[in-house]
């Protein structure tokens, strides 16, 4: 499978370094909290606000969320293809902050729309920010991030593979062709590992 990459690991950390200059600049830091969304975005989210709170030189709230039992998909999935759970942890207030949602790939929206569903179980923010480190298109739902590394224009048989150290052992962001019938080509998940589809 022939892989295009798009970000190595150095262009990857300097995106997200921008990202957070951005997110400072948009929030002044105040009344500020992070939340990723499992599993590539909630590594991202950490690095994102690990650099903000540099910036205003207090730490930043982090959250992560699982958003898999809030997708509109659940219900048409064989019993095989369910989403593996991870635990989500908001241990602050959300109500009257500003929170900054981080995901690694944006394309349909959905995944976004189920975090935003699953973020007002935790409490009702002043608003909702969204960061994405790349932006793929396609989308399907009104969604439009705050906050992006890199818009990478792809045909909906393209998939966009988000690798990280923590998780992957290196950081880096391809474009490949996806399988024949591969329902999942959408999103940021690699295929070495176990896909979660993305949107």
């Amino acid at each position: 499978m022939n892989e295009k990459v798009v970000l190595d690991r150095e262009e990857m950390r300097r995106t997200l370094v921008r990202i957070a200059h951005e997110i400072v600049e948009r929030t002044g830091g105040t009344d500020l909290v992070v939340v990723g969304i499992h599993r590539r975005g909630a590594v991202l989210g950490r690095r994102v606000t690990d650099r903000v709170s540099e910036l205003v030189g207090a730490q930043v709230p982090l959250g992560d969320l699982d958003i898999s039992f809030y997708r509109d998909d659940v219900r048409l999935r064989s019993p095989d293809g369910q989403p593996v759970v991870h635990s989500s942890h908001i241990e602050f207030p959300l109500d009257g902050m500003t929170v900054v949602l981080v995901d690694d790939v944006l394309y349909t929206g959905r995944t976004v729309r189920a975090a935003i569903e699953a973020l007002f179980d935790y409490g009702r923010p002043q608003r909702v920010q969204l960061a994405v480190l790349a932006d793929r298109g396609h989308r399907e739902l009104p969604v439009r991030p705050d906050y992006v590394g890199k818009n990478l224009p792809t045909a909906r048989d393209e998939r966009v593979n988000v690798r990280v150290e923590e998780m992957d052992g290196r950081d880096e962001v391809t474009i490949s062709s996806a399988p024949p019938g591969d329902a999942a080509s959408n999103g940021g998940e690699p295929t070495a590992i176990p896909q979660e589809e993305r949107a």
